[in-house]
């Protein structure tokens, strides 16, 4: 599903960063935004609704490398987490390449959680898309809540979906950059392939 730009020599891959309302979503892009040289990156686009953020951003990380001399450019977006923006979510993953799922840690989140999980499964299925074979991590986030609840209890309420697992606390930048390495590394294979 990546766009191929042939005349500015680029492949362009789609990640989004899916959860419920609140979850880090949107910290998660900020932090790294922030940390990413200002010559490899565009601009922070953000989509602002009444109580919720669709962030956008591009960049051009240069250690990956090049497939068949293309740079890879990869677009980074946040979903809006609130139920009723489900028309959003679902445009937001329309030619997606990966998925980040930040799950909220917290206890009272748990319900929420699946229940993002089970929006996401739905929205792919619109695409003729699933995990897998769709590269996808999961990033527990929140780890340092009080009442953070311990990841198998969150790994079942999700049903298990046996993929890999960061755990994080975004706003320190824990576990922020790993799940997104991870999630670039299995979609570069897909599309070395």
């Amino acid at each position: 599903m990546a766009f191929v730009n042939y005349s500015s020599r680029e492949i362009n891959v789609k990640i989004v960063y899916y959860g419920p309302g609140l979850c880090g979503k949107t910290t998660n892009l900020r932090y790294l935004y922030d940390r990413a040289p200002d010559r490899l990156k565009g601009r922070m686009i953000s989509l602002a609704t009444e109580t919720e953020r669709t962030l956008f951003f591009d960049f051009l990380p240069m250690n990956l490398g090049k497939i068949k001399g293309f740079n890879v450019r990869f677009h980074l977006y946040t979903v809006p987490g609130q139920v009723f923006y489900g028309a959003s979510r679902k445009l937001i993953l329309k030619g997606v390449d990966g998925v980040v799922f930040v799950a909220d840690s917290q206890a009272l989140r748990l319900d929420a959680n699946a229940e993002s999980w089970e929006d996401l499964r739905r929205n792919l299925e619109n695409y003729n898309l699933s995990i897998p074979p769709l590269p996808a991590v999961i990033q527990y986030n929140k780890r340092d809540a009080p009442d953070a609840l311990p990841v198998p209890v969150i790994r079942k309420a999700l049903g298990d979906p046996g993929l890999p697992e960061f755990e994080s606390v975004a706003p320190d930048g824990i576990g922020v950059f790993e799940p997104l390495k991870h999630l670039a590394r299995d979609v570069l294979n897909i599309l070395r392939r």
